[in-house]
């Protein structure tokens, strides 16, 4: 009865704690002091803040030079193609492209690497795909930091970003970019920055 008990205790002090520390979190999201003063564009309601944060405090260094070069940056203005992050060593890769239809595009994930998207113009069709139903078509690339995957659409998670949103995608976040809307116009402007995932 006492093991049964503790056991009990146990997990109830475990909720306890995950419940505090989910709240934390999500004052800290609120509070906003990641942005270190960008404000040009919100979280899209699919991040996963929990990583997010344990991320942020594992590098954070890098983070708010990634979000001061988006505050101090005009995103619309910037021309097209690689720009050097000044006093570090991340690149801002500005595209301006279209959306294309689900079988034209790639399923991706990352072991090395957090793939951060802001759109700055349009709206960008995107996809997270269902763990328990999708197998590895191509194995992981070391060099390219690149997995692909084959998947069932049915369980798969469509959804769009405006622009003024951001992603961000972490290696759990199996994905798809740039997947067609039912939006008239497929073109957009995305900013996308390849952050360091730190074990």
């Amino acid at each position: 009865m006492k093991k049964i008990i503790t056991s009990l205790m146990l997990v109830f002090l475990t909720l306890t704690i995950s419940a505090q520390s989910s709240k934390e979190v999500r004052q800290w999201i609120k509070m906003g002091e990641w942005r270190n003063g960008f404000n040009k564009a919100n979280p899209h309601k699919t991040l996963n803040i929990n990583e997010f944060y344990t991320q942020y405090q594992k590098n954070t260094n890098q983070w708010n030079t990634l979000f001061q070069w988006l505050r101090d940056t005009d995103l619309e203005a910037i021309p097209k193609g690689k720009h050097p992050i000044p006093n570090s060593t991340l690149v801002a890769s500005v595209e301006d492209s279209e959306n294309s239809p689900l079988d034209k595009r790639n399923t991706e994930s990352h072991k090395k690497k957090i793939d951060f998207m802001v759109v700055v113009k349009g709206t960008e069709g995107f996809a997270l795909l269902d763990h328990a139903s999708s197998t590895i078509s191509v194995p992981y690339d070391d060099k390219k930091d690149v997995m692909r995957y084959q998947y069932d659409k049915n369980k798969t998670h469509f959804f769009h970003v405006k622009s003024g949103q951001f992603v961000i995608f972490f290696p759990s976040d199996w994905h798809i970019a740039k997947v067609q809307t039912k939006k008239k116009d497929q073109k957009i402007r995305v900013i996308v920055v390849k952050m360091d995932y730190v074990e």
